[in-house]
């Protein structure tokens, strides 16, 4: 829904001489401000006076992209000279003057006749002036005011490409910049939310996600692998007004590839591979090749083969063929003989017979090293010698010296300050060419507040001295000493060694006596230690205690019958056949179809019963009753009955009633009564026994007649 604004511009005119007239500069919001006039009177017309009123301007504002069907009206001008009898006339110059905006002399109205884009041109200036009809004179002076085109959301944000092209490398951290993309709004940006554009993803996550204020395009998602995926295509929009709802947007397509990093090592297509070679091939004959693969590319890619370990390592070479990135294995002679490097710790070449080292060596281990170097001619490989090499490894630091001991020692309780209790000597594996020269200090976490010191003797020892009087073996009876021993070669080498201080109960003459810390006696005779355990055991009687008494009650309600089948909610089978119908010893079956021979004080057998109760003698049946009201009552009784069981069984009802209510209608039964009988009542039983009435009551006829 759009608003428009309409406003007044009014022109105040003086003495129609437009050269004593001066406009005003001000311009304010939209509706004229406080009037201020200039008046020219007088006797005559050559005398100058003040006229009531001068020119007045405003600054208009017009909303661009008018759609209306009449035209935009913009303001009016009007003259305190204009008396509504025409003679005045309204003039308008300027941008679009006659064009895109008109006057209506007559009135001063004037009206914008064409829709206006604010991003082709915002401000207009026009100028606005009132003249005389008759003489063509103006009646004020010429005066310049401004048309200001409001701004509305009617430019999506375009991106400054159509397709951004990326590129990051694969296995990035998450948030790795790829790329910045950039959208522009040709709204105005100084007026509302129109061209505040907000960046957001709609194709690409998981795997990149974008700043809403910066549109930086970052990686989103963790071990990103360029040999599963390399490309992707990520779609990102820019929307105004700041993200809300009726905001336009615009696209843009960025595709990022993943470049590769040398994360895939080479592999060979097969484990084992096999070659022959004639035993008189020249050195440098090639014997076959061999080619690996790699997931990589570029220089990531390219391969270089080399032969590490086996029995052919001083007898084949392998080189690189740069074109193919195979490995050609070839022969070569002049080697060392493995027997006497059997860790195969040194290589020679076979062209020059340098020797090098093939694994590091250890001077503390193995001083001297004593192997056989095989020269071989290449045209006759049988003319062949050999020469023995003896080679000594050089020493460096790289060892740290240590105590040459384990150290524990004693302090006495009634210790002086500054008294000597214990010696620290030093060995260092390493042999330096000006000997040893060990340092000895206490480490940094220990020296501040360290109840002993370390006295360097500056001739690799070092004494342990005391720092203060005395030591009282109940309150720290033993004492952890971090001393640090430090090598003077280079480079330097260090260790920290622990030095155990146990304070110990001594003679007058300093010798040790006992180093336990005896338990401390309260005056009342009971040490804390003893208390607590005394408070323990008490505890501990009352908890068991009140288990015992909890076991027995639950005891008294426990089941007599003890069965891994529990009875409770459920069937038992006990799996026993019974003796079919001549049993009568089994089971009395008669009790089910004889409610009256139930037995008296029958109780449960399962439980230990906890209150004895009579059982409820249960009046018998009549002989007419229903089944089912006989298992009603009897679920009745069962329900009310403090002897049943507290939980859910099954119970079986078997009863078969004495007959029918009705006498039966048997004419064999008849024949052996005396007398006549009256069948009339057979009619009051309705239509289903017409038949019979009509049967008998028609015998009672015959006899009659």
């Amino acid at each position: 829904m759009r608003t428009y604004r309409y406003f007044l511009l009014l022109f105040w005119v003086g003495q129609p001489y437009p050269t004593l007239s001066t406009p005003l500069s001000k311009r304010t919001s939209g509706f004229p401000a406080k009037k201020r006039a200039l008046e020219l009177s007088g006797n005559s017309k050559n005398e100058l006076n003040r006229s009531k009123r001068s020119w007045m301007w405003n600054q208009f504002f017009l909303l661009e992209e008018y759609t209306g069907s009449d035209y935009q009206y913009v303001g009016k001008l009007h003259s305190d000279q204009d008396r509504g009898d025409g003679s005045l006339k309204y003039i308008l110059s300027g941008d679009g003057a006659g064009d895109l905006f008109i006057i209506n002399e007559n009135t001063g109205d004037i009206q914008a006749t064409k829709r206006l884009d604010r991003e082709e041109k915002p401000v207009y200036i026009l100028r606005a002036q009132a003249i005389n009809r008759r003489t063509g004179r103006p009646v004020e002076p010429e005066s310049e005011f401004i048309i200001k085109i409001h701004d509305i959301n009617d430019n999506e944000p375009i991106f400054t490409k159509e397709v951004y092209t990326a590129t990051v490398p694969e296995m990035s951290d998450v948030g790795t910049f790829v790329v910045q993309v950039t959208a522009t709004d040709a709204d105005d940006p100084t007026y509302g939310n129109s061209a505040k554009v907000v960046y957001s993803i709609l194709q690409g996550q998981p795997y990149f996600s974008v700043e809403s204020e910066t549109g930086i395009i970052k990686t989103a998602l963790l071990n990103m692998d360029r040999e599963n995926r390399e490309q992707y295509q990520v779609v990102i929009q820019a929307k105004d007004m700041g993200g809300q709802m009726g905001g336009l947007s615009g696209t843009t397509t960025v595709n990022i590839t993943l470049t590769d990093v040398n994360d895939n090592p080479p592999r060979f297509p097969q484990s084992t591979y096999q070659f022959k070679t004639p035993e008189s091939s020249p050195p440098g004959t090639p014997i076959g090749r061999i080619k690996a693969s790699d997931a990589d590319v570029g220089e990531n890619a390219e391969i270089e083969y080399s032969i590490t370990d086996g029995e052919g390592l001083d007898m084949f070479d392998v080189i690189t063929d740069q074109e193919t990135q195979e490995g050609i294995i070839t022969i070569k002679k002049y080697s060392v003989d493995r027997h006497t490097d059997m860790d195969r710790i040194f290589n020679i070449d076979s062209g020059n017979g340098s020797i090098f080292t093939s694994k590091l060596l250890d001077r503390e281990t193995l001083l001297w090293h004593n192997i056989t170097v095989i020269a071989t001619e290449i045209n006759n490989p049988k003319q062949s010698s050999r020469v023995p090499l003896y080679i000594k490894v050089l020493d460096v630091n790289d060892n740290a010296p240590e105590f040459a001991e384990f150290y524990e020692t004693f302090v006495c309780e009634k210790a002086k300050a500054d008294q000597l209790i214990q010696t620290l000597r030093a060995v260092d594996k390493d042999d330096p060419y000006s000997g040893h020269q060990f340092s000895f200090s206490l480490a940094p976490e220990a020296a501040s507040g360290s109840n002993f010191t370390i006295q360097d003797n500056k001739d690799n020892t070092a004494g342990i001295l005391t720092r203060k009087n005395g030591y009282n073996r109940h309150e720290m009876s033993t004492y952890l000493l971090p001393v640090v021993i430090s090598d003077n070669d280079y480079p330097v080498q260090s260790s920290t060694g622990t030095v155990t201080v146990r304070v110990c109960a001594c003679d007058h003459h300093g010798n040790m006596q006992s180093c336990h810390a005896e338990a401390l006696i309260h005056p009342t005779g009971l040490s804390t230690g003893a208390l607590v355990a005394i408070l323990l055991c008490i505890v501990i009687l009352l908890v068991t205690v009140v288990l015992f008494a909890a076991l027995r009650r639950q005891r008294k309600k426990e089941p007599l019958i003890i069965s891994k089948e529990d009875i409770r909610d459920n069937i038992v089978s006990y799996n026993d056949e019974g003796g079919g119908e001549e049993d009568t010893q089994a089971f009395d079956i008669g009790t089910l179809r004889n409610p009256e021979a139930i037995e008296d004080n029958k109780l449960r057998r399962d439980i230990v019963p906890e209150a004895l109760f009579l059982p409820r003698r249960t009046p018998t049946a009549r002989d007419n009753t229903d089944v089912r009201d006989f298992i009603n009552q009897r679920l009745k009784e069962n329900d009310t009955d403090p002897t049943a069981p507290p939980y859910d069984s099954l119970a079986t009802y078997a009863y078969e009633g004495t007959g029918s209510v009705a006498d039966s209608l048997s004419s064999l039964e008849s024949v052996t009564t005396d007398g006549d009988q009256d069948y009339d009542y057979l009619s009051d039983w309705g239509p289903r026994f017409k038949k019979l009435a009509d049967m008998y009551g028609g015998v009672d006829s015959d006899k009659d007649s």
